[in-house]
């Protein structure tokens, strides 16, 4: 395998994201499994694609392994890895260290945890000790309170309360903030949250949710304090309402 690309440190991301249903490419409104629209596209071709318009990160979704709570879509993980030389960033399913390491085996560059990390905090500070930068939490809210197992429950603790009290205990964790009820939903995302994120010390933030023009592009730059590393573009890049290349462009004045 060819040798991935190394990228500077603080460069604002457009990551694209492909979310992956039994193999398939697929996006869902406000994570709702009934609100599925499949795209008729080869998985591994438009991972290809993104990379060949300039995309130096990847974002993978196993969804059927979120709401099963173990990967099921490894397959077609593998060969997108085994076809893209960007970084990839892969979560869904992974709710201990063997999964975690048979992505990292995979060639996987970092791994999302979300459910066992938010449930069991325990848990993600062992995963930190031992594999550092490559371990994102992934934090997703429903009305600012963490939502975990496939967006199916939702905890009594706010997001922000969460990352406040876990800053006192971790040196530096990187952090992919979904609002739920804009996800899939081009209403923009929620700039209020993470500014609100943003001031918490020791952790790094990349936006998802809600993206739907590339003014909210670049209205995410006008947020960027040095600590929002990027935001993830899904269902818009797939329904044509934002081209990934003008995307890549804007990012580069953040």
């Amino acid at each position: 395998m060819t040798e991935r690309s190394k990228m500077p440190e603080k460069e604002f991301l457009v990551i694209p994201a492909i979310d992956l249903m039994e193999g398939k490419c697929v996006r869902l409104e406000q994570g709702d499994s009934s609100r599925k629209t499949q795209y008729g596209v080869d998985v591994a071709e438009v991972a290809r694609d993104y990379e060949r318009l300039g995309a130096k990160r990847l974002h993978v979704v196993d969804l059927d392994g979120a709401f099963s709570g173990t990967p099921q879509n490894l397959p077609a993980i593998a060969e997108i890895r085994r076809v893209t030389t960007m970084e990839i960033e892969v979560g869904g399913g992974v709710r201990d260290e063997d999964t975690a390491r048979k992505l990292f085996d995979l060639g996987i560059n970092y791994v999302v945890l979300g459910t066992k990390a938010l449930e069991d905090p325990a848990f993600l500070r062992s995963m930190l000790e031992k594999y550092g930068d490559r371990v994102i939490l992934g934090t997703d809210a429903r009305n600012g309170y963490l939502s975990t197992r496939g967006w199916t429950k939702t905890l009594e603790v706010r997001a922000k309360d969460f990352l406040a009290a876990l800053a006192s205990d971790v040196k530096s964790l990187t952090v992919i903030y979904t609002d739920i009820s804009r996800d899939g939903m081009f209403t923009s995302p929620n700039f209020e949250a993470l500014e609100d994120l943003l001031i918490v010390p020791n952790i790094e933030v990349i936006a998802s949710g809600g993206v739907g023009s590339l003014e909210d592009i670049r209205r995410l730059g006008t947020l960027n304090n040095g600590k929002l590393r990027g935001v993830i573009v899904g269902k818009a890049l797939y329904d044509g309402r934002v081209s990934l290349a003008d995307a890549l462009a804007i990012s580069l004045s953040v």
